[in-house]
Order: C-alpha cells, then structure tokens, then sequence
C-alpha cells in the first residue's frame, strides 16, 4: 500500500484546518466582546419563553418525520439505479419497478390507515 497517494488529502485536512481555526482566532481577536443581558438571553421567537422547554409533541408528529425519512431514503435508492439505467438492462428494469410497486404499496397502507393526515 503506497500512502504517498494520501499526502494530497492529508495536506487538504491539515491547512483547511488550520484555516478554519485561524478564522475563529481572528474573529475572536479582532471581533468586539460587549455582553450585556439582552444579548446573552434565550430567544425563542422574539417575545420571553413560557411555559415548559420539554413538554410532550404529539406522537404523530413523530410519526410523520419517521415516515418521511423512511420514503425519502427508498427514494434515494432511485439515483443510483438513474445513473446506472443504461448498463443495468432489462434486469435492472424489472427489479426497479418491483422495488417502486413494494413502496407503492406501503405509501397506499399509510394513507389508507390515517398515518398522514395531520388534525
């Protein structure tokens, strides 16, 4: 294994390091420091913070975001085989449209059970 081949990416870690680092240092150095109380206070949407940080979401909340995340990663699945549609043949063809009936399908049994309506 040669490591000379990495030297170009370890030389690209160390300086962007040691830029970013001379940034923070410069901004803290030059930067003006005046704290005062309304500076150094929560923010939460321009008026004073009520009520309890961590009160309860309702679980559909959390229902949707899963969801989501879950069809927009079977969805991510699709770029490779976009890329690759050409080479892939007939193959790849039929093994896309089941993957794509299969998420049809539970898209179809989410929408039928309710899990994406919002009240």
């Amino acid at each position: 294994m040669n490591l000379q081949q990495y030297f170009p990416v370890l030389l690209f870690i160390v300086v962007a390091t040691c830029i970013g680092f001379a940034l923070l240092g410069a901004g803290r150095l030059l930067g003006p420091h005046r704290p005062y109380d309304e500076k150094l206070s929560q923010y939460e949407c321009g008026f004073e913070a009520f009520g309890d940080s961590r009160m309860k979401f309702d679980v559909r909340y959390y229902l949707v975001a899963i969801l989501f995340i879950m069809f927009d990663l079977e969805i991510a699945f699709l770029f490779p085989w976009a890329m690759a549609n050409g080479t892939i043949g007939m193959v790849g063809f039929w093994t896309v449209l089941v993957f794509l009936a299969i998420l049809t399908v539970g898209f179809i049994y989410e929408w039928k059970k309710g899990a994406l309506d919002w009240e």
